[in-house]
């Protein structure tokens, strides 16, 4: 078996929390898929991708059937899991928290943000998928209080964000800047493109905005998907070549 090649966040180093930002590395998918493609959403032999989470769970020292991704639908709506659940009855939300040791929370990513949270003196933790629209909508907010309704508070929340689209990556139309225009702050997290009437959206950058407003310690690895090929899977890359499909990065926390 190959060794998958997760990344760390020094930040979630914590006794008792095992996580991983998994990279593409160390899978046994083929073609567009190669190799660590834990999307089932993709149209990746289904066969792979479940052997591919199973190595992504293995990583955290879990059964595959304790690794758990929502079905993910760009929202800010968050579930609350104490069990596993059934790969039919996945919650269609972006953000899942717990309390319950041994169940490892994951969320998928492509060029979106990918967020890690961990309260360890109340054992609490949390993941959430926030793409523009979430990150907009709420979506890390809405996570932590789902923390704190289980304990957290969010002045001992820890988050970090894995591997997303870096702004110099992510040039977006005017529709998509008015798109913003609910957020007083969101401005300066644009910047002029070199392509008149377009604009580059720092979306790392305003997933910190958004939890400095949820209150809680914040970092980034800094590392950009669509231009980090070797590593990553990127949805805009996938576009800009005309392929058909793309895989689908994991990103995964757990108490143990």
């Amino acid at each position: 078996m190959s060794a998958t090649s997760p990344l760390r966040a020094a930040g979630l180093e914590l006794p008792g929390v095992a996580h991983a930002f998994f990279t593409r590395e160390g899978g046994v998918s083929k073609g567009v898929y190669a190799s660590l493609n834990g999307g089932v959403g993709s149209a990746d032999a289904a066969e792979a991708v479940r052997e591919n989470r199973a190595r992504m769970a293995a990583a955290l020292g879990l059964p595959a059937e304790r690794l758990l991704v929502p079905f993910q639908v760009h929202s800010p709506d968050v579930a609350t899991v104490s069990t596993p659940w059934a790969p039919q009855e996945r919650p269609r939300c972006d953000g899942i928290v717990t309390a319950t040791p041994g169940l490892a929370l994951g969320v998928t990513g492509a060029d979106c943000g990918m967020i890690l949270f961990a309260d360890p003196a109340s054992r609490v933790i949390g993941a959430a998928h926030a793409g523009w629209k979430g990150a907009r909508d709420g979506v890390v907010e809405a996570t932590v209080a789902a923390m704190v309704a289980l304990g957290a508070r969010p002045a001992r929340v820890v988050a970090a964000l894995g591997p997303c689209i870096a702004q110099s990556s992510y040039e977006v139309g005017p529709e998509f800047v008015e798109a913003f225009a609910v957020d007083p702050e969101a401005g300066r997290y644009f910047i002029a493109s070199r392509n008149a009437g377009r604009a580059m959206f720092d979306l790392p950058g305003y997933i910190g905005l958004r939890a400095a407003r949820a209150g809680v310690e914040f970092a980034d690895l800094g590392l950009d998907t669509y231009a980090d090929e070797a590593r990553f899977f990127s949805y805009r890359r996938r576009t800009h070549r005309g392929e058909t499909d793309y895989g689908r990065l994991v990103s995964a926390i757990a108490l143990v």
